[in-house]
């Protein structure tokens, strides 16, 4: 009969223990696919083949020492292949597994990663702020976090949005076919970031016209040229304004608001213009955090990532009003719902939509 260990408080110890090393190492190797992805490494190896420390430094322009360290640390994590044979550091030749291409490299692949990394290390960068608003209750605002951090949000979503879009919108009853029918349909896009939302609407209703609508200046900015690289700015309007004033802009026959509403200092208040600006018959589409129904503790993968953000960037952001609604990453459907109601939205309505990660509702007046 196999022996099962009685669980000491010595084992939970070390097991806690262990736990924190090995979330350390991965704290390290998550950076150093930041580094990778922001020098152009995985790039240069998905492109131009195999490598030495020399040849990749030569190809991203990048001191040859460094290009070394990080593409041994590379093949030690497992990330990248090195033929040793016994050559020389300089002479090893290192490649990226094609396998490995569609995470590392590959912008609208749904399984592309790396600004992933990115953002795990942005959330990083105001730390000092983030631990004096702790101590005060006030919050920090969201451009303290550096662009790279906006711009990695819109690149983590756009595989998602450019594949997906069309599909979830195609599912709800009545939405499709407005968004097809004439005179064309207007969108307000809320929270839209730097417009992969935006553009990916419009690609998916050929006469739709969509105002980008977002508070963050830089992120409209990064918009404006994402738009015109796609060459639809006669179609999405990106504008700089704030969600929770009176007036969106236009009458809508649907507003979306992507992974936005749990950021938003009033939420409410948002909610109440958005349903003021709808033409009739319109409809507020929402997709936030798809979380456990109630607070558990333990919790599952999920509730951990999503509380791990909440900590570091969604609270301190949304906390910046001295009413601010401090809603946080993790928002219940619960919370939703009642977020609705105050905002005199009828209506909220779960939608059947298949999502590892995000919970749809459509809300109705």
């Amino acid at each position: 009969m196999t022996e099962i260990a009685e669980a000491t408080p010595a084992n939970v110890t070390d097991a806690l223990a262990e736990r924190l090393f090995k979330a350390t190492i991965d704290t390290l190797e998550i950076a150093s696919v930041h580094v990778g992805g922001q020098l152009g490494f995985y790039r240069a190896l998905a492109d131009g083949g195999d490598a030495t420390p020399g040849e990749l430094a030569g190809r991203t322009g990048t001191a040859e020492r460094y290009a070394r360290e990080w593409l041994e640390q590379q093949a030690v994590a497992g990330f990248l292949t090195v033929d040793v044979d016994n050559a020389a550091a300089n002479e090893r030749r290192y490649r990226l597994p094609a396998a490995h291409r569609a995470v590392f490299v590959d912008e609208e692949d749904l399984s592309y990663l790396t600004p992933l990394a990115t953002l795990a290390i942005g959330v990083l960068s105001p730390m000092e702020a983030l631990l004096q608003a702790y101590r005060t209750g006030g919050g920090v605002p969201y451009e303290d976090y550096g662009s790279d951090l906006s711009a990695a949000i819109g690149a983590i979503n756009r595989p998602q949005f450019f594949h997906l879009v069309a599909g979830w919108l195609a599912s709800i009853p009545g939405v499709d076919a407005r968004l097809r029918a004439t005179p064309p349909a207007l969108v307000a896009d809320v929270g839209c970031g730097t417009a992969q939302s935006s553009i990916a609407i419009t690609r998916a209703y050929p006469d739709v016209i969509v105002d980008a609508i977002d508070v963050d200046a830089a992120s409209i900015e990064t918009a404006h040229a994402n738009v015109a690289a796609a060459g639809l700015a006669d179609r999405v309007r990106p504008a700089v304004r704030d969600a929770s004033e009176p007036n969106l802009g236009g009458r809508y026959d649907l507003v979306t608001i992507f992974e936005a509403l749990h950021d938003m200092n009033q939420p409410i208040e948002a909610l109440r213009a958005a349903r003021a600006s709808l033409a009739d018959g319109g409809s507020v589409l929402i997709a936030d955090e798809r979380v456990a129904e109630q607070f558990t503790a333990p919790g599952d993968e999920i509730e951990r990532f999503n509380y791990g953000w909440s900590i570091l960037h969604c609270l301190p952001v949304g906390m910046l009003d001295k009413d601010s609604a401090g809603t946080g990453t993790v928002i219940r459907p619960s919370t939703v719902r009642a977020y609705a109601a105050e905002a005199g939205f009828g209506r909220v309505e779960v939608l059947p939509i298949e999502h590892d990660f995000w919970r749809f509702y459509r809300l109705s007046p």
